[in-house]
């Protein structure tokens, strides 16, 4: 196994195609083909799929990217640290789920950044990308939610991945929608009268409903649209007066002043709408400089902002040990 081999997978799981992968590489095809397949008979698995339309992960390859992917980050570091080349930019990357206090915190973040000395980088994207991007080292933190409904699973998942989750707030759940709504005007908001609106839910791709941005995933709802990104979000719930599920925590420099979270009244279901928000990032590693100003800005932003709500009075959820199974 080769470092040219690792960095080969990567680029190919990126492009997901031989072609544009050979372009960016620099490589023939053939040369590209013949690297992963010994590869792929050393290791005794097969990394990809192969297809006419290009090339996906098998599931020994899923397995096998994180690894690669860290092995390949750490040998960066050592030329960027040791390298007789120019030395390169320091690096620092969030993933996140579709949050607008993540990315305020990243842009006050920013602003006390030298851009000539850093390569900075936000993703806001699926529940798993926000997983295996920590855990395969593209992002340093990952945010995302747990309550009652999800915490075991994603307890499991992040052990596996070798990640750990910390607490940042709890919060109980609110109906975000825009201020011209019909029910705008109600001090709480129950599903039976949400039930003649679209709910508007983030698309997880093929994954479990564990991975689900919003509360209740297992409600069935009569109305349902699922979207990629906020701004698409904040278009439907003005043109089709569609609402989602969120922890009420708005961010009205980013989002707008045209829009609202009203609690949301579960019933029966007062359990599931407590959210916990927390962040990962890799278990037995230490946190950048970076990492460290970012989650400072979360929590100043926790602290000050009157956009937050108040946390709930409950006891604060413990963090994700070690030693969960």
């Amino acid at each position: 196994m080769t470092l040219q081999q690792l960095n080969y997978v990567i680029v190919i799981s990126e492009t997901g195609s031989l072609n544009k992968a050979a372009e960016l590489l620099y490589v023939g095809q053939p040369t590209l083909t013949s690297a992963v397949r010994e590869l792929e008979k050393e290791l005794g698995i097969t990394i990809f799929h192969r297809t006419p339309r290009g090339v996906t992960l098998t599931t020994d390859g899923i397995k096998f990217l994180p690894y690669a992917r860290q092995v390949y980050a750490q040998y960066q570091s050592l030329l960027e640290e040791y390298g007789k080349a120019e030395k390169k930019k320091t690096s620092f990357a969030v993933s996140t789920q579709h949050y607008s206090f993540a990315v305020k915190a990243f842009v006050e973040m920013a602003k006390g950044v030298d851009v000539a000395q850093y390569e900075l980088a936000i993703r806001e994207t699926r529940t798993q990308e926000v997983i295996d991007d920590v855990a395969g080292l593209r992002s340093e933190i990952g945010i995302l939610y747990m309550n009652s409904f999800n915490r075991k699973a994603l307890t499991k998942i992040l052990n596996t991945a070798g990640l750990v989750f910390h607490h940042l707030i709890n919060c109980r759940a609110y109906v975000y929608l825009w201020k011209g709504h019909p029910l705008a005007d109600k001090r709480s908001i129950t599903l039976e009268d949400l039930a003649p609106y679209p709910c508007l839910a983030f698309e997880q791709g093929t994954s479990t409903l564990y991975f689900a941005e919003e509360l209740l995933p297992t409600k069935e709802y009569a109305r349902i649209i699922k979207c990629c990104d906020r701004a698409t979000v904040l278009n439907l719930m003005v043109g089709l007066n569609g609402y989602t599920l969120c922890s009420g925590i708005i961010c009205e420099e980013l989002s707008g002043p045209d829009y609202i979270a009203v609690p949301f009244s579960a019933g029966e279901d007062q359990e599931d709408a407590t959210m916990e928000i927390g962040f990962v990032e890799r278990r037995n590693t230490i946190r950048s400089p970076l990492g460290e100003k970012y989650i400072e800005q979360i929590q100043k932003y926790f602290r000050e902002s009157p956009e937050v709500p108040e946390e709930p009075q409950v006891a604060a959820l413990e963090e994700v040990q070690n030693t969960e199974a």
